[in-house]
C-alpha cells in the first residue's frame, strides 16, 4: 500500500497530478485546496498518499498534509461517502472550513456540497462533530502562487467543477458572471467560482 510519494510533477491539473517517482508516473486525485499549493509543473514535491482498492481499479488519493488525509480517511469511513465524494468535499471546501462546519453542524453549508443530502449531512455532524474536535484542525495553509493563465484556464476550471458534481449550466453561469482578468489563474477562478456556487 502507498502511503507516500516524493517525485517531480509531470503534469498538475485542478483535480489530479502525475508524480514521475523514479522514471514511474503515477496518477495521483487531489483536492483543490492541495493543488492551491502545489509547486509549478518540473518541481519535487511530496504527497501524503491514500490508496483505495476496489474490484476494477487502484486509485491513489494525495494531500499536502498528514492532517488533510486524516480528514479524508475520517470522511470515508462515514456511510455512504466514498473516495471520490470525499475528494470533492475537501475540494469544496478548507479543511478548517469544514472542521468548522461538523463541528458548528452547518448542515446547510454541507447539503449544499454536489452529492451530498440533508441526511448524508446530518449523518457526517453525527458520526465526526466529536472527531474533528479532537483532531484539532486549524486555519489553513495559504497556497502557493499558481503560474500565470494559459488560455484554456476557463475549460480547465469548467471541467474541474463538473468532475465535481456541478451542472454544467449552473458552471457556465458562475463563470460568465466572474470577473476574467488576463493574468487570472486556475486558483484564483476556482476560489470565486466555488464560493459563487456555494451561496
Amino acid at each position: 500500500m502507498i502511503a507516500l510519494l516524493t517525485g517531480k510533477i509531470a503534469h498538475k491539473a485542478p483535480d489530479y497530478v502525475i508524480l514521475d517517482v523514479n522514471g514511474v508516473g503515477y496518477q495521483v486525485f487531489i483536492p483543490f485546496s492541495t493543488y492551491y499549493a502545489l509547486p509549478a509543473e518540473g518541481s519535487t514535491t511530496t504527497l501524503q498518499v491514500h490508496t483505495s482498492v476496489k474490484e476494477d481499479a487502484i486509485n491513489l488519493y494525495g494531500f499536502r498534509t498528514q492532517q488533510e488525509k486524516e480528514l479524508f480517511q475520517l470522511l470515508i469511513g462515514v456511510s455512504g461517502v466514498g473516495p471520490k465524494l470525499a475528494n470533492s468535499i475537501l475540494s469544496n471546501s478548507e479543511p478548517s472550513e469544514l472542521s468548522e462546519s461538523l463541528v458548528s453542524g452547518n448542515i446547510a453549508r454541507l447539503s449544499a456540497i454536489p452529492g451530498i443530502g440533508k441526511k448524508t449531512a446530518e449523518r457526517l455532524v453525527l458520526e465526526l462533530k466529536e472527531k474533528m474536535k479532537k483532531l484539532g484542525m486549524t486555519a489553513a495553509a495559504p497556497g502557493t502562487a499558481a503560474a500565470p493563465a494559459k488560455p484554456e484556464i476557463r475549460e480547465d476550471v469548467l471541467s474541474a467543477l463538473i468532475n465535481l458534481g456541478y451542472k454544467e449550466n449552473i458552471v457556465q453561469k458562475a463563470l460568465a458572471e466572474l470577473k476574467f482578468p488576463e493574468d487570472a489563474t486556475v486558483e484564483t477562478l476556482l476560489k470565486q467560482a466555488l464560493k459563487k456556487l456555494m451561496k
